[in-house]
């Protein structure tokens, strides 16, 4: 098979689909790996690292989309991306399709077969190719608000940890998924004052078992989101609903009530947002203030650390980008039913089916698609 990895081009988006070592697994199978050039610069990776390991390096992104029958990418695929794709294409990437009703009417009528890491799930029905990244910004969250509450940036002027007779920031993180977990486990460590809520016993009692007195654990409900957002001085959005849009927690009216100076991370942005005032930010110009209270809402944290990012996201992804490449879509996707969940869009059909209830679209088993639709080249 034909591997392409295109340079990213969204917003400051500095990761890349395959490390040299990832592209160096596949060529030793046999696989040809075209590069675009530069793409590897974020991760400080060269054209020679690429070549050194048997891969082409494309002079432009038009050649690696015209070149390559399955394409590698970390974030989703921009418009000028999408124009690119041919129903032949199998395309490896996240999606996050549910809150992107232009990026989804591309990917249908492109007749492509579109793979979206966040929607591959394991045997304990969790999701390895978002786990990574959930761990990178779950830690970035904390980094992000710390930075926020500093005077200069809006905030109210506290240090999360405090110092010795002075307390530290109330942190509140909803959600104690990944994302939650990392969380907490940095403000905790940065001795802040730490609760999290969920609406899992299971997931509050795992949590207060591994954190023990540095965590307050606080079941989910309306009220309790109210109660502890408004004492708070950071809160951190960490809930995701697989594949489907981000439920809004925060509504605008609780926002008018919370501290001035007090900042809100919105991690499931990608996914629409939890807080109802959030929009999408850059890294570039990453907040904005609604009612006194700071925004921090960046769609692609974890692309502000891109050598840690792409390698973890790597580590998780190499496995089935081989079986991609070794099988052809078609097998690879029949034989492993982890990664048929992460089949999103097949030969013009949806079949995620909270993509397709989110976007008004017919949702198409997986299975049935991939035998009556799926064009990919083997």
């Amino acid at each position: 098979m034909i591997v392409g990895v295109p340079k990213e081009i969204k917003n400051a988006e500095r990761r890349v689909g395959l490390t040299p070592a990832s592209v160096r697994e596949l060529t030793a199978r046999g696989h040809d790996v075209i590069v675009e050039t530069k793409a590897g610069i974020g991760i400080a990776a060269s054209d020679d690292d690429y070549s050194e390991v048997g891969a082409t390096i494309a002079r432009n992104a038009d050649e690696v989309w015209a070149q390559a029958t399955m394409i590698v990418k970390v974030k989703e695929p921009q418009a000028v991306e999408r124009a690119r794709l041919r129903p032949d294409h199998v395309l490896f990437t996240y999606l996050h399709l549910a809150p992107d009703p232009d990026q989804t009417r591309d990917l249908v009528e492109s007749g492509a077969t579109c793979i979206a890491y966040e929607t591959v799930t394991d045997d304990t029905g969790g999701l390895p190719l978002l786990a990574p990244m959930s761990q990178v910004a779950g830690r970035m969250s904390i980094q992000a608000g710390a930075h926020c509450l500093e005077a200069p940036h809006g905030g109210s002027g506290i240090l999360l940890g405090g110092v010795p007779g002075v307390m530290p920031a109330r942190v509140v993180v909803i959600g104690g998924g990944v994302v939650g977990e990392h969380a907490i486990q940095m403000a905790a460590g940065l001795g802040g004052d730490v609760v999290v809520l969920d609406n899992s016993v299971p997931v509050l009692n795992k949590l207060a078992r591994h954190f023990g007195n540095s965590l307050e654990t606080v079941y989910s409900t309306r009220s309790a989101v109210e109660e502890f957002v408004m004492q708070a001085d950071l809160v951190i959005g960490a809930v995701l609903v697989k594949g489907d849009r981000a439920p809004t927690l925060v509504d605008a009216e609780m926002v008018k009530r919370m501290k001035p100076g007090s900042v809100l991370v919105d991690v499931a942005i990608d996914q629409g947002g939890c807080f109802e005032t959030s929009h999408p930010t850059t890294h570039e110009d990453p907040t904005y203030v609604v009612d006194d209270v700071v925004h921090y809402c960046v769609a692609n944290m974890p692309g502000a650390v891109p050598q840690t990012s792409t390698h973890a996201l790597n580590n998780a992804t190499l496995p089935f980008a081989l079986a991609l490449a070794d099988k052809g879509a078609k097998h690879a996707l029949h034989d492993d039913p982890h990664l048929l969940g992460g089949l999103n869009v097949c030969g013009g059909a949806v079949t995620e089916e909270h993509v397709a209830t989110a976007l008004g679209y017919d949702y198409v088993d997986p299975v049935i698609a991939l035998e009556e639709n799926c064009k990919a080249a083997d």
